[in-house]
């Protein structure tokens, strides 16, 4: 009898006080999908406790990759963005130190100042014991293949860590262009969560590799959630060659040597076989884009529901061997981060964490 699958949730988001202060600073919305307020929603954001954990038990997640929920500090000035994500990663440090069976983490990263961002990773990588960092797309009105995030993306290679990139809502005018006019909300839902967020991304990750960022850092490792980003569903037809675009490689290439790929909750199959076709088993993590896909909500759909046992049960039951489903819960990540577990103690031995 096969033992019981081991499921690391990759994407599952938290926000902090520090980061609240700095987001009400900014003028961002204060709005429970922000973590404001008393709806169980916000409230679970907020948790890094209990609650959490009855939830993971609930859902069949043994281990949850703690990271900052969108836009992290991405959208901050970039004095403030390195103070906060300074804090937000030492706040995030104890609470792993706290319950390291149940906990990992992802690091805030403050791109406004890349050269910060740059050091701050270092930081959390080999002080805290961070398993990567996690990015929000564009910072402001730079794309995530701007060359001053080169010295970021040339210490994660080096450091051998993955950034997981997060949608973030895309540009004002974007936005006022293509999701404007519908009916109430509905603008809002189709420009974020409903569509926008995943284009946004998917962009920027074919920008990434046409302006040579993997050419320049041929190891660096990229985590897609919400099953790509869009992008794997078009590959095929995007009419670019290599020699037209002066890249190395061909372009599908690029995404089954430098990208993973999790699901972010959306508990499809389709997706789940697509993606094992176009970039392999070995190429998947697992995601439940907790608190966002938990429970049923008013207008929800079942295939983004990951509670009562939904997460654990949808990769049990997924279409490949026993083998494959333990690489995409846990062996994966595992091959991917696991050199970076014996920092956590240097972490802890150094007061300072300087």
């Amino acid at each position: 009898m096969p033992e019981e699958l081991r499921i690391v949730g990759l994407e599952e988001h938290v926000v902090l006080p520090v980061l609240m202060e700095a987001w009400a600073r900014a003028g961002l919305p204060q709005s429970p999908q922000l973590g404001y307020g008393d709806e169980p929603l916000a409230r679970r954001l907020r948790d890094v406790g209990e609650r959490r954990l009855a939830d993971m038990d609930d859902q069949g997640v043994d281990v949850a990759v703690l990271s900052l929920s969108t836009p992290g500090v991405q959208d901050l000035a970039a004095a403030e963005a390195a103070a906060v994500a300074r804090e937000a990663n030492d706040a995030l440090a104890d609470t792993v130190a706290a319950n390291p069976q149940r906990f990992q983490a992802l690091a805030a990263v403050p791109t406004p100042d890349p050269e910060a961002a740059a050091a701050e990773l270092e930081r959390a990588v080999t002080r805290l014991g961070f398993r990567g960092a996690m990015l929000y797309g564009r910072t402001g009105d730079r794309p995530a293949d701007a060359p001053e995030f080169d010295d970021l993306y040339a210490v994660a290679e080096r450091l051998r860590v993955p950034l997981h990139f997060h949608p973030q809502t895309p540009p004002q005018p974007v936005v006022d262009a293509y999701y404007s006019g519908l009916p109430g909300p509905l603008g809002g839902i189709l420009a974020t969560a409903g569509l926008g967020w995943y284009y946004d991304l998917g962009v920027q990750y074919l920008r990434m590799v046409l302006s040579g960022v993997f050419d320049r850092h041929p190891d660096l490792q990229v985590i897609a959630g919400h099953w790509g980003e869009v992008v794997l569903f078009y590959l095929d037809h995007v009419g670019i060659t290599a020699p037209a675009a002066g890249l190395e490689r061909p372009l599908i290439d690029y995404f089954r040597q430098n990208f993973w790929v999790a699901g972010s909750g959306t508990v499809s199959e389709r997706y789940l076989r697509w993606t094992a076709e176009v970039v392999g088993t070995e190429r998947m993590l697992y995601s439940t884009d907790y608190p966002y896909t938990f429970g049923t909500r008013p207008g929800g759909f079942p295939f983004l529901d990951t509670s009562g046992g939904v997460a654990r049960s949808f990769l049990e039951q997924a279409p490949f061997t026993e083998k494959e489903k333990a690489a995409i819960g846990y062996g994966n990540w595992d091959r991917l981060t696991g050199h970076v577990a014996g920092n956590i103690a240097a972490g802890r031995e150094d007061p300072s964490r300087a």
